[in-house]
């Protein structure tokens, strides 16, 4: 399974969550897991999900979402869950 970790952050707005799943449904991405919070009107979310049936390249997806953040105002992150992991142990 290829898990990737995407993390969306910015000024909470309608529709956020929304328009990403759709990118993801889009594109055959299949959510694992999600968590998402408000803080004093940010919105953060953080999606682990399996990358395993998308045509798409890595690196097109990156970019993709990178665009649709700029699009809605927020800033979207994508990182292989391995890049992640190493750059998050103690």
């Amino acid at each position: 399974m290829k898990k990737t970790i995407i993390t969306v952050v910015g000024k909470d707005t309608v529709g956020i969550i929304a328009r990403v799943c759709t990118y993801l449904a889009d594109n055959k991405i299949n959510i694992l897991d999600i968590s998402q919070t408000i803080v004093q009107g940010y919105f953060n979310m953080m999606m682990i999900v399996d990358m395993n049936q998308t045509d798409k390249d890595f690196g097109i997806i990156v970019k993709d979402l990178d665009q649709l953040g700029e699009n809605i105002g927020v800033i979207i992150k994508c990182q292989k869950e391995e890049i992640f992991n190493q750059m998050h142990r103690i």
